[in-house]
This record gives C-alpha cells, structure tokens and sequence, in this order.
C-alpha cells in the first residue's frame, strides 16, 4: 500500500502521534523510491529531529546526501524564525521613517517568542521547499511534528494566504493616501517627510518593495496551499501504533486533515506484535486487535499496512534499507 501511494505522488507527508516511528516509516519509504530511480528530498519538519540519528549522520538545514537519489534536511526553528523575523525587519525599515528603527527592533524582538511564530516560519520555509525543490526532486517526503503540531501547520496556509491578503490591501489603502500626499499643493515634499522619505529613498520605492515581499508570499502561501489540496499530487499518511491512544489520536487528526482540504492516502500500524513467538506477544496482539477494530470502524475506507515489530533498532544505512524492503 504504503509504495504504491508513494509511487502515484510528488509529495508525501507523514504524520501521527509521537513516538509510533514516523521518521523511521518516512526515511525507508523515502529510501525504498530512491532505490527505485526516483530523485527524493526527506524533509524534517519536526523540532525535535531524528534523521540524523536514524542515517547515523550530520543532517542540518541545508540538502546533504544521504543515499543515492536520496537527499534529507532538517528545518532548523531558530533558524527559520530569525530568517523570517530578519526579512520582516528589513521590510519594515524601509516601510518606517529612520528615527523609528529602535521601536521596529523592539517589535522584532518580541515578536520572536509569539505563539505561533515558529509554526508561520516553518511552513514558510515548507512553501519554500515544495516551490524551489519541484526543480530537482521527483518526491518530497515530508516527517512532520506530533499530531497537534502538524494539524495547526496544515492550516496555517490558508490562514496566513487571507492574513497577508489583509496586509495587501491596507498597503493599497496607505499608498493610495501617502500618492495624495505626495502631491499636495506645492510642495510635495509633504508627504516624504510624514513618512520619514527623502529622495534618495522616496515613499514610492518602499511601497513597490513592500508590495513585491507580500506577493511573493501570497504567491508561495496560494502555491502551497493548492499543492495541499491536490489528492493528485499530494498525500498524508497517518502513522500509529495498535494501541488506544494513537487510535483515537489518529481519527481526530484524520477529521482535522479532512477539514483542511488534505487527503489522507493510507495508515501505517506500526510496531505489530509478531503472531508467531509466544504467549505473551499472541495476548498482546490481540489486545491489538481490540484497538484497531476501533480503527476500522472510524475509518473504514482507508487503506492500511500493518509493519512487525523488529528485534533491533532501526539505525544508519543498512538497517533502514533492510526495513525499506518491508515495505509494499
């Protein structure tokens, strides 16, 4: 199941509760389509990243090979956000008259701890990623946060596309006032100096600047946003384990998926108790059993693969290869 999806899509996300094994399950089906010929890019967006843990290596911020065909990345929070808040600062520089630069620091700064801020970073660096790596990736497989975390972020596009369509249309408004105020009477230096203009930097060149900056992530957020809702492209693969808590995790995320236009393509149950090896694992697999009947009945129509609990931990190259060939 998990392959064949895989096969049919550019981008896959994954998700679910934490700890069920969604980097592990991402890394072999990203590793199992590299191995097939495809051109993939794994992407960490999860604060708490383990790719470099599981391919035993440095895996930062930037591409880095990771197997043929296979290159991974960890979107950095810090990073992201003091990105972000730096081109924020710029536009609003040059949107402020000079002797307002100390009160945009201070905006700036307390802006780096709001609630939230990290979440607009990280799918601005996502919109990025899904825009510029389209050019040299055939896949982008996505390892996202914990369920609460990820069903925000999947939302945020089309929250931030209608915040930043707001901010639009108050710079039409601004613009069209301070274009009045440039050219009243006489002396149209007027309106420069309300808004802290001069020649060399008059009112005109900042609106077009700050103009360009929003379009470009109106574009980015409209962009992204469709690639979402696009079951022809996209898909969501929920991971879990067969107990009852990441059961009933996994029904609310797939209700707040489906609420924001996102396809969920399948279920993974990972960590299965073997059938085969003892009393103790057979009582355990059926206490399973008990869980994911709750499963089906919510979810009936969703295809699943269902993945044994191995004996060792699934580290580096050769071991997440082994595992990749468990994969359907």
């Amino acid at each position: 199941m998990l392959l064949t999806l895989a096969r049919s899509k550019s981008i896959l996300f994954f998700g679910g509760k934490g700890g069920v094994g969604k980097t592990t399950v991402s890394a072999g089906t990203a590793l199992a389509m590299a191995a097939e010929g495809r051109r993939v890019l794994l992407v960490s967006t999860d604060p708490a990243h383990n790719l470099g843990h599981l391919f035993n290596r440095d895996v930062g911020p930037r591409p880095v090979r990771l197997a043929p065909n296979l290159d991974g990345m960890e979107l950095d929070p810090e990073e992201t956000v003091n990105q972000h808040l730096e081109e924020v600062s710029g536009s609003l520089r040059k949107l402020m008259a000079p002797h307002l630069a100390g009160e945009v620091d201070k905006h700036i700064e307390l802006s780096r701890d709001a609630p939230g801020m990290q979440e607009a970073a990280i799918m601005e660096k996502i919109a990025e990623v899904v825009e510029l790596a389209a050019k040299d990736y055939d896949l982008l497989v996505f390892d996202t946060a914990p369920s609460g975390h990820t069903a925000r972020l999947i939302a945020l596009p089309e929250m931030m596309s209608a915040w930043t369509d707001g901010l639009i249309t108050r710079r039409d408004k601004a613009e069209r006032f301070s274009s009045v105020l440039r050219n009243m009477g006489s002396d149209k230096s007027v309106g420069n100096k309300i808004f802290g203009g001069n020649e060399k930097d008059p009112v005109a060149d900042r609106e077009s600047s700050i103009r360009s900056l929003l379009n470009r992530r109106r574009r980015r957020f409209s962009d992204l946003r469709t690639a979402l809702s696009d079951p022809a492209r996209t898909s969501f693969v929920i991971v879990l384990a067969a107990e009852r808590l990441p059961v009933l995790e996994t029904i609310a995320l797939h209700g707040q998926l489906r609420r924001s236009g996102v396809t969920v393509g399948g279920l993974v149950v990972n960590k299965r108790s073997p059938e085969d090896k003892g009393d103790f694992l057979k009582e355990r697999r059926l206490q399973e059993e008990v869980h994911l009947a709750t499963l089906r009945e919510a979810l009936p129509d969703l295809p699943r693969q269902d993945l044994v609990l191995v004996a060792h931990d699934v580290v580096g190259l050769q071991a997440l290869q082994r595992f990749a060939e468990g994969l359907e």
